[in-house]
């Protein structure tokens, strides 16, 4: 008998006080209205039944900071009973040791998941459920949340449940680092305990404390069958019996001083209307819309181009919870790597921040120089097309498709802008930028290299100079505005970084990762871990863990239409004499008839230069040779394709520009059926132009080189030279198409003079440019070619070379360079100036009757 008066005692003082408490509550707010109506009552009368009795007010402490008493229940009392409430949210939680197999669980979850989202300011709160039981019928009733996005879908996988508790983690640490007032309480709401590993997850997160931010209300806790199940942290415990419930001792507000809980039964609450659901919903659904992704119109400033880059640069790329997540480039976080597999929005996430910079700085502040090595368009829109002629006014060097060499030519040009800098600041006496005289500031660079392990791709000569520059851009870039992205699918296994990467990497503390990024972080920091597409983690520690935090972007695909119009806001403003980017379309051939070089070229003005492509550079300069007076001052073109034709037609187009007509003369050697397009092409198009045209077979040209071979006296007149080689005007072009087929012919000798045509061919290379004579070839092999020049020491006698699609190795044998690192490949070639010792790699010019790649 003692214990049970004891125990009425207790639910007597616990009916008296909760009397108390509703007392005060009907007389701060009045009589409750006799019928809900709206929405607003809805939050109302579910918050009275909450232990604030009262809605939720702006500032009200958030349930992330103090726990809010909620109900649970109606305690039975012999004078009538009293509502039970226990504390959730603030690091409190709860716990029901059967599942929602029994119904009475299932409605007691959804009761206070209605509660805990009435208590709290619109869109603060945030629920997840769990339900391995009845595969996601537990949350049935609750659909109107799910519609409105306030309930995410449940997850009753086990690979759902652990995504959603990777999620929950990554959400802790997040809060953890937040400030108080951005924290987003995060509800877990299983509806049985899930495995033991992911129980022992879900117990730690209980233990986290309020920073963590964290609700769980996990119902078959403790497993039946279980020998010990993991601990939890501060919840109150709630065990069922078969018409009642006991609660025990909330966490620093017990009902007993022994720890027994409170000793009247408690009759659980059920189902709310369904008409309260859904007026909730209607409530919480637009501030759950306010608080979903960002949009692009989100990441803009108000005005454009208001920023000043003196102390660096800084633009908004997404937000955490409900705040803006900004980020910069400063002496803190000079340079970014940027990590994520294909699909997981790096392009996107990549054109957000790029637009925000150029909406925020004008091109005196910044300048962005672009890269992409893999098959795609991700900077495209940042350059003239036929479609849309405008262009980002800060774009100064956009490759798209790059090649490698190209990256490696725009890492030198960098250098050189950095050296350049360097004496800027010496000579005004001053060590950052932000000290400059007005009229000696200079705009920071942003550098954007997207899969630039492409650009470091094996150990050649191209890797290991890039890595080298990438090291000095990466150590002196923050003292000199310049500054780097580099973004990839994988940022480890990169051969040519072996026992330098650290050195580099090292220098990048911003790190990005999107899903499938987790290697820009540090080994032992999962934090991107299961990411959804649309997020990323920043961590400003260089990838170390306690840095993170987890940021939503918009999907700058999805707003094309104000990509197009911020892009076209700003190139209007664009400065005075703003130009075009240089710009390099790997994937798109070079055509001779658009060349700037050729449109510019004029007759009679210095020694005549043969055309041959555009090189792979920064400006993508015209490559060209000059035919002057030196010995071996010919064109040899050596490869299998037929664009070896195309490039004899180029040569010879360009040459033809540069003689009045009639000035120079053309003898062409159409000697292989797959070059008689491209020769026919050429023969029309210099008549056209008014030079004399002389097409040869294989027996005229025998004679040819003969006559163009016999050499004139010393004391001859410049008429008697002119009619000894056959011509009248100032030079001879011979243009052999396929000039390795008329190899055997050459090969026979005079039955008089006893000489071959091969001598005739070897002195005309030696000293024809002497005598205005030039000799443009294409062979279809390297050893052909060398058999022809009279072996290896003899290949200065054709010093101009263009080698297609020959083996490095082979090439490099010929031309006697040991290290020539060269891999052929479609629409390159490697242009060789013996004379001034360069090679280039440049784009053959393309005839457009010939098709990309085609082989004789």
């Amino acid at each position: 008998m003692g214990r049970l008066a004891a125990a009425y005692g207790q639910a007597v003082t616990a009916h008296r006080q909760a009397r108390d408490r509703l007392e005060r509550a009907r007389l701060a707010l009045g009589a409750p209205p006799a019928a809900v109506t709206g929405a607003a009552e809805v939050v109302a009368r579910l918050a009275r039944l909450g232990g604030r009795l009262a809605a939720p007010t702006p500032g009200a402490t958030p349930l992330t900071e103090a726990p809010a008493g909620v109900r649970v229940g109606e305690a039975n009392t012999l004078d009538g009973g009293f509502p039970v409430l226990v504390p959730l949210g603030g690091g409190c939680h709860l716990t029901i040791d059967a599942d929602a197999r029994d119904p009475r669980v299932g409605e007691l979850l959804r009761a206070l998941v209605l509660r805990l989202l009435a208590t709290a300011p619109a869109g603060t709160v945030r629920v997840a459920g769990i339900d391995t039981v009845a595969f996601g019928a537990t949350f049935l009733p609750l659909r109107p949340l799910l519609d409105a996005g306030v309930l995410a879908p449940p997850a009753t996988t086990a690979a759902e449940v652990a995504a959603l508790l990777d999620e929950a983690e990554r959400h802790a640490r997040a809060a953890q680092h937040a400030a108080p007032a951005a924290r987003e309480l995060l509800v877990l709401v299983a509806a049985a305990a899930p495995s033991p590993p992911d129980l022992a997850r879900l117990a730690a997160l209980t233990h986290a404390g309020p920073s963590a931010a964290v609700c769980v209300l996990l119902a078959g806790h403790p497993p039946a069958g279980a020998a010990q199940p993991p601990p939890l942290g501060e919840a109150t415990a709630l065990r069922l019996m078969q018409r009642y419930a006991h609660v025990g001792d909330p966490p620093g507000y017990p009902f007993s001083g022994d720890g027994s809980g409170l000793a009247a039964p408690v009759v659980l609450d059920g189902d709310l209307p369904p008409a309260t659901v859904a007026a909730l919903a209607g409530h919480l659904g637009p501030a759950v819309r306010r608080d979903a992704p960002p949009t692009f119109a989100d990441l803009l400033p108000a005005r454009r181009w208001a920023g000043s880059s003196a102390a660096g640069l800084s633009t908004v790329v997404g937000r955490a919870g409900r705040q803006p997540v900004t980020v910069a480039f400063d002496d803190a976080t000079p340079h970014w790597l940027v990590a994520g597999r294909t699909g997981a929005g790096k392009t996107v996430f990549l054109l957000d921040v790029l637009y925000g910079l150029a909406a925020r700085y004008s091109p005196a502040q910044l300048q962005l120089w672009l890269l992409d090595f893999k098959e795609g368009v991700s900077f495209t829109e940042f350059v003239p097309t036929e479609r849309d002629p405008s262009w980002l006014p800060h774009a100064r060097a956009v490759g798209i498709e790059s090649d490698r060499e190209y990256g490696l030519a725009v890492l030198r040009e960098l250098r050189r802008e950095l050296n350049r800098r360097a004496g800027v600041l010496k000579r005004h006496g001053v060590t950052k930028l932000a000290d400059l005289p007005g009229d000696a500031a200079v705009p920071r660079i942003v550098a954007v290299i997207d899969e630039f392990q492409v650009l470091l791709a094996g150990t050649d000569a191209v890797a290991r100079e890039a890595v080298d520059l990438l090291e000095e851009l990466a150590r002196k870039g923050r003292s000199y505005g310049v500054h780097l992205v580099l973004a990839s699918q994988a940022t480890t296994g990169i051969e040519s970084l072996y026992g330098r990467a650290e050195a580099i990497f090292g220098q990048f503390p911003l790190r990005v990762a999107l899903p499938g990024g987790a290697g820009a972080l540090d080994p032992l920091n999962g934090a991107a871990n299961a990411l959804p597409i649309g997020a990323a983690v920043l961590n400003t520690a260089a990838g170390a863990a306690g840095a993170d935090t987890v940021v939503r972007f918009p999907d700058a695909y999805a707003a094309r239409a104000d990509l197009a119009r911020l892009r076209h806001e700003l190139w209007r403003d664009r400065p005075a004499g703003d130009s075009p980017p240089a710009v390099f379309r790997g994937y798109e051939p070079a055509r001779l008839e658009d060349d700037p070089t050729f449109a510019g070229l004029r007759p009679g003005v210095g020694s005549p230069v043969v055309l041959v492509g555009r090189t792979v550079d920064v400006a993508g300069s015209t490559a060209s040779f000059t035919l002057d007076a030196t010995p071996g001052r010919h064109l040899a073109v050596v490869g299998t394709a037929t664009a070896g034709a195309d490039v004899l037609r180029a040569a010879a187009l360009s040459l033809a520009r540069q003689h009045t007509p009639g000035e120079a003369r053309f003898l062409l050697a159409p000697l292989v059926a797959a070059a008689g397009p491209a020769a026919d092409d050429t023969a029309a198009a210099l008549a056209a132009a008014g030079h004399p045209v002389e097409r040869l077979d294989q027996a005229a040209l025998r004679d040819r080189l003969a006559t163009l071979a016999a050499t004139p006296p010393a004391t001859a007149s410049p008429a008697a030279t002119a009619r000894a080689v056959g011509s009248a005007v100032g030079r001879t072009y011979l243009v052999l198409f396929g000039a390795d087929a008329a190899s055997a012919t050459l090969a026979g000798t005079d039955p008089v003079t006893f000489r071959s045509g091969h001598d005739d061919l070897r002195v005309l290379l030696r000293e024809g440019p002497a005598r205005g004579v030039h000799l443009l070839g294409w062979w279809r092999g390297l050893r052909r070619l060398a058999d022809d020049l009279g072996g290896s020491h003899h290949r200065d006698d054709a010093a101009c070379l263009v080698a297609l699609n020959v083996p490095g190795a082979e090439l490099g044998l010929h031309l006697g360079e040991h290290d020539l690192a060269h891999t052929p490949r479609a629409d390159r070639a490697l242009l060789v100036d013996r004379h001034d010792q360069r090679t280039r790699l440049i784009v053959p010019f393309a005839w457009a009757g010939h098709e990309r790649g085609e082989e004789s």
